[in-house]
Order: structure tokens, then C-alpha cells, then sequence
């Protein structure tokens, strides 16, 4: 040890500890103590009261309610409408009927050989019985012509998406200019929860088809856009060089090189576009979608559990299916078996043909009602059994019923109210401390503008509510996945268990969590939250999980020859060291519980996602809009505020 001791070298300069008066992070903390000792006592003096005051509101109601109007008297008349927005949404009309006609022409036999061959062509045969299964599945469960509704407007949908978005990173990649004018712009949309895209759309294309699959696309395309430019620009500067040497022009080169190096890349914007438009038409179903969404949808509107999961179901086993054959495409990219083959792809169209025919010959087009099993009956009779076994009353440990009631009662109340209680400008406080220390400058401006936005708006009170709610499904998030994820990071038998189950819950639709809650807990604040806690954990776990078996096994060594306990290994060098990935790993949590928790306004969570929903629902487009403005604002001060500045500079950057 002394020999070790004796041979280290010595510290530079760089090395040695920095005076504290040359912190940075103790810098900002001083400078925002003494701006808020300047300000906490103006403040206090002219606005004592907590909340946000009436003469700093901008009342949108009239002016909303106006616009709201005049796009509908001139919907049929303007020539924008007629001319632009007509032709739009006729055009979109058209494209998903065309979809749907040709899908009900098959009929189920030859939609389901369809599926199941190009599966069998993409990912191997396993995947291809796996698909098969699923899709008789969707018309056991009587869901065959939702499924078939759902699947064209996906198509349509994808495809949009994919053109715009290929577009749009082809730009980027192309364009440093271009790079980091659409960057901001994409990260924004990343934040944004998947309600917040419905009430523009609505206003200007109405209730239905058009609307929808607009939403989705706009919902969609940013993945496909973000990808394409980063497969783009990660392409081998000597590759390039090389090419280049060769005399190619810039469209040899970007067909002959970026494209096919890039085409992983690609193929996982492709992956991830088709799995966020699958959420969102389902989402969609709130503005006129139609399909599966809008079956849970009534029957989450009734609470109608068993009808909820008979939808549900093809809906999880369309996301499973879609998942797999684009992840499958994506990994075989580049290997010897992703060399073109015709006559496989001959053997797909004749199969589906045949089918096809044979049912139309048949008179066999249409799922047989014989073949229907129900299972919304047992189903609710499950759930009302559980109301009145496991709601409440258990020995020793309550009920589902009184577990929501407490956690209510004890941590969702008093955080609103805390919330609600502090002075709205200490809340502006506490954000620009937030996002200052954890950012820059322009972090916190950023974020401080989009929460004084929301005052401004005159939701303040509900946007603290959904905030409650976010904080506490946030903390709850954090707690389990961080536990689970350093579990499976020192356990490759955990993170084998893990794994498959967190694949499955990271393909379905953000819709579909909302029905085992109900289930379990009811209507109220608590299943929402349980919800978002349930949808967010798998990312959380998953970053926790890599950030952590990344640290340098180096440094694992040497605490290990110093004689460190696994508990000192895990809190001195581990978590220390994945830093970057836990704050990674916060940010993304709150994304995604905000997401959800806005959808829980459908299952009595309130507050800004229950205005949405009032606003859809009843044609009030200016409550809709307001709460929607405010679902931003929101969404981009978690963001902000939790954003690691790793992801602005440095390696970051093109992460």
C-alpha cells in the first residue's frame, strides 16, 4: 500500500481541488440568494397573497371563443379551407378508406397470411407464428374491423410521418444550419405530452379522420427526423473522404454512403415512429379516430373494465407485432442473411394472394361471429369481485381502494397544497434555482417563462395540481426503478427476467395503463398516478441499468483492491460515476409520467388533462386550448428543469 502510495504521480494543476470561491455551482447559489434576498421582500410586499394575481391574467376565453368561431363559419367557405386545408383533409380521407377497403377486401384470412408472411420474411419464422396468433386474437376477442380501422389510419399515418421526417433529417444531416435550427425544435416536441398535439389540429381540421392522423404525424415524425440526421452526420469522415477522392458528386455520395451506412439508424427512426403513431392514434380516439382507441374510450368513459381489455388486448398485440418486425429488420441490417431475396418476397404476395381468393371464393371475408369469445363478461364480474373482496377490509393490509385513499390523503393533498400554499413568485424561485444550477442561463429563462406562461393563462391552481401529480408519480418512479435498476446491473440472471417484460411495457400504448388501474384502484387522482408510474418505470430502469454497467471497470478494480464493500462500491463509484445516465434517467421520467398523467384526466385525475377532455368533449375549444397552452408550458419547464447540460454540450450533443 505504501509502494502504491509512493508511485502515484502527482497531481497537475487541472487535478487539484478548485478554491471554493471558484465553484461554479457555489457561484450560482450565492448570486441567486442574493437576487432573491432583493426580490422576496418587493414581492411579498405587493403580492402577500399566494396565488397568482387576477391583474397579471390574460383572459383568452373571448378572443379563443371568437377565433374558435370564425374557423367554423368559415370552414366550408374560406378559400384556405377549400383550397389548402380542404384538400388536405379529403386527401387524407381518401388515403386511409382506400387503406381500410383494401384491407376489408382481404378479408381476415388473407390480412392475417399477409402479416404472418412478411413476418415470417422479416423476422424469422418464430415472430411470423407469434404475429399469426395475434392477429386471429384480434377477431376472437371480436375486435377484427376496430383492429382493421386502427391499422389504416396507422399506415397512412406512418407513412406521412416517415416522408416528412426522412425529409426533415435529411436536411439536418445535410446542414449544420439546419441542424441547429431544427434541434430546439425537436427537443421541444420530445417534451410536449401526446394531448397537447389534439386541440390544435381540432381547431383547424375538426372532429375525425383528418384531424387524427395529423396529430399523429406531427406526434411521430420528430423521432424519424432526429434519427435520419444523426445516422446522417455519425457517418466515417474517412469513408467520406475516400468517396469524395473517388470524384463522386454530393448525390453519389449521399446514395452511395450515408444512406446505406446510416440505414441502422434509419430503420430505428422507422421502429420508433410506427410505435409513438400507434400511441397516438390510439389517443386520437378522443378527436374522432375511431378503431380500437375509441373502444377503450367509451368503455373507459363507462367504466366499463371488461370492454376496456377486450381493446385493449389487439391493441398491446399490434404494438408487440409492429415492434418486433421493425426491430428485427433493424438488426439484421448488414449481416448475410439481409441480402435481397425476390423469390421470398414472390412467395409473400402469391400466399397472400391465395388466401385471399380462397376466402372470397369462400363467402369467408368477415371475421365468423361463432369464432367471438367475450370476455367483457368474467372480466367485470373479476373486478366486482375485487370491488368487494380486495378493495378494502383486507386483513393486515387494506385494500386496493384504501392503498389509493392513502397515498392520496397522505402524499398527493399534501403536495398540491404545499404547492398551492407557497407564493407563486417563490415558485418562479424555486424553477430558475432549478433549471440554473442543473443548466445555463437560458435554461432557467426558459423555464421560468414557460411557468409564468401558465399564470398568465389563469390555470395556475390546476397546472400546480397536475404538478402535484407529476412530482409524487415522478418520486414513486425514481424510488422503484433506480432499486430495480441497480438490481439488474449487478445481476445478469434480473436483468434476463427483466428484460422481456420490459419490452413488452415499453411497446404498448400509453392509453392502455389506463385500464388495469382502473381496475385496481378505481377512478381518481391515485390511478392516474399509478398509471404514469407504470409506464414510466421501464425507461427509468433501463438507463439506471446501462448507466451503471458502464462506469469504467478500471475504476471498479481499484475500489475493489482498496478493499471498498459492494455497498461503498455502489455509493462512492458507481452512482457517482453514472451521473450523467441517473439525471438521464430523471428527465425522462418526468416526460413520460407527464404524459400519462394528462390521459388520467379520463379516469378522474383532474386538473389540466380533465379541461382537455371537457373541452373535447363539449366543443369548448377555448378551455381545451387554454389548458392545452398550459400542458406545454408545463411540459417544457419539467423539461428544462430537469434536463442534464450533457445534452447541450460536450459528448452530448448528438445524443
Amino acid at each position: 500500500m505504501a509502494a502504491a502510495v509512493t508511485a502515484a504521480p502527482a497531481k497537475s494543476a487541472s487535478d487539484r481541488p478548485q478554491p471554493v470561491w471558484r465553484n461554479r455551482a457555489l457561484g450560482k447559489i450565492v448570486l441567486l440568494a442574493v437576487v432573491a434576498a432583493v426580490l422576496i421582500p418587493l414581492a411579498h410586499a405587493k403580492w402577500s397573497s399566494g396565488t397568482w394575481p387576477h391583474d397579471l391574467t390574460v383572459d383568452l376565453t373571448e378572443p379563443l371563443g371568437k377565433a374558435t368561431d370564425w374557423i367554423i363559419d368559415n370552414r366550408d367557405s374560406h378559400p384556405l379551407f377549400l383550397y389548402f386545408f380542404g384538400y388536405i383533409s379529403n386527401a387524407v380521407v381518401l388515403s386511409v378508406r382506400a387503406v381500410y377497403l383494401v384491407l376489408l377486401a382481404a378479408g381476415w384470412a388473407g390480412v392475417t397470411a399477409a402479416v404472418g408472411l412478411i413476418t415470417w420474411r422479416v423476422a424469422g419464422w418464430r415472430s411470423a407464428a407469434f404475429a399469426t396468433i395475434a392477429f386471429l386474437a384480434c377477431g376472437i376477442l371480436g375486435m377484427w374491423v376496430p383492429t382493421m380501422q386502427t391499422l389504416a389510419l396507422m399506415v397512412i399515418a406512418v407513412l406521412i410521418s416517415v416522408i416528412v421526417g426522412a425529409l426533415l433529417g435529411l436536411a439536418a444531416g445535410l446542414s449544420d444550419t439546419m441542424y441547429r435550427g431544427l434541434r430546439p425544435v425537436l427537443d421541444t416536441m420530445q417534451a410536449l405530452p401526446a394531448y397537447a398535439y389534439l386541440l390544435p389540429v381540432v381547431l383547424v381540421f375538426g372532429m375525425g379522420v383528418p384531424a387524427a392522423v395529423l396529430a399523429t404525424v406531427v406526434y411521430a415524425a420528430p423521432p424519424m427526423a432526429r434519427l435520419t440526421a444523426l445516422g446522417l452526420r455519425s457517418v466515417d469522415g474517412g469513408v467520406m473522404e475516400a468517396v469524395t477522392s473517388l470524384g463522386a458528386t454530393a448525390r453519389q455520395r449521399l446514395l452511395s454512403a450515408r444512406l446505406p451506412l446510416a440505414r441502422k439508424e434509419l430503420l430505428l427512426g422507422l421502429n420508433q415512429t410506427i410505435m409513438m403513431a400507434l400511441s397516438m392514434a390510439v389517443i386520437a380516439s378522443v378527436i374522432g379516430a375511431g378503431g380500437l382507441g375509441d373502444r377503450v374510450y367509451q368503455a373507459l368513459a363507462s367504466v366499463d373494465v371488461g370492454a376496456a381489455l377486450a381493446a385493449g388486448i389487439p391493441i398491446v398485440l399490434l404494438a408487440v407485432v409492429l415492434d418486433r418486425v421493425t426491430a428485427a429488420a433493424g438488426a439484421r441490417m448488414g449481416s448475410h442473411d439481409s441480402a435481397p431475396a425476390p423469390w421470398k418476397w414472390g412467395v409473400v404476395a402469391l400466399g397472400t394472394v391465395v388466401v385471399a381468393l380462397a376466402a372470397r371464393f369462400m363467402d369467408r371475408l368477415d371475421w365468423p361471429d361463432s369464432w367471438v369469445v367475450t370476455i367483457a363478461t368474467p372480466v367485470n364480474d373479476a373486478v366486482d369481485w375485487m370491488t368487494d373482496h380486495l378493495y378494502t377490509g383486507v386483513p393486515y393490509i387494506g385494500g386496493t381502494a384504501d392503498w389509493a385513499a392513502h397515498f392520496t390523503t397522505g402524499i398527493l393533498n399534501p403536495v398540491r397544497d404545499g404547492l398551492t400554499w407557497l407564493p407563486w413568485w417563490s415558485v418562479l424561485l424555486i424553477v430558475a434555482a432549478l433549471a440554473w444550477l442543473i443548466g445555463t442561463w437560458r435554461t432557467a429563462l426558459t423555464a421560468v417563462l414557460a411557468m409564468a406562461a401558465i399564470g398568465a393563462l389563469g390555470v395556475w391552481k390546476p397546472s400546480l395540481d397536475t404538478l402535484s401529480q407529476v412530482i409524487a408519480a415522478v418520486l414513486v418512479t425514481l424510488v422503484l426503478g433506480v432499486a430495480i435498476g441497480i438490481g439488474a446491473a449487478r445481476s445478469e440472471r434480473i436483468e434476463r427476467l427483466l428484460r422481456p417484460v420490459l419490452d413488452v411495457f415499453q411497446t404498448m400504448p400509453q392509453f392502455v395503463y389506463l385500464i388495469p388501474v382502473v381496475a385496481l384502484f378505481g377512478v381518481g387522482r391515485a390511478p392516474a398516478v399509478a398509471a404514469a408510474v407504470v409506464y414510466a418505470l421501464p425507461a427509468v430502469v433501463r438507463i439506471t441499468t446501462q448507466g451503471l454497467r458502464q462506469v469504467d471497470p478500471a475504476a471498479m478494480e481499484a475500489s475493489r483492491s482498496m478493499g471498498a464493500t459492494t455497498w461503498q462500491q455502489l455509493r462512492q463509484v458507481q452512482l457517482p460515476l453514472a451521473r450523467p445516465a441517473l439525471l438521464l434517467a430523471v428527465n425522462q421520467g418526468v416526460v413520460l409520467v407527464l404524459a400519462v398523467v394528462i390521459i388520467g384526466g379520463l379516469v378522474g385525475g383532474g386538473a389540466l388533462g380533465y379541461d382537455v377532455v371537457f373541452g373535447l368533449a363539449q366543443g369548448d375549444l377555448a378551455t381545451g386550448l387554454v389548458a392545452g397552452a398550459a400542458i406545454v408550458c408545463l411540459g417544457l419547464m419539467l423539461d428544462r428543469v430537469t434536463q442534464p447540460t450533457g445534452r447541450r454540450t460536450g459528448a452530448g450533443k448528438d445524443a
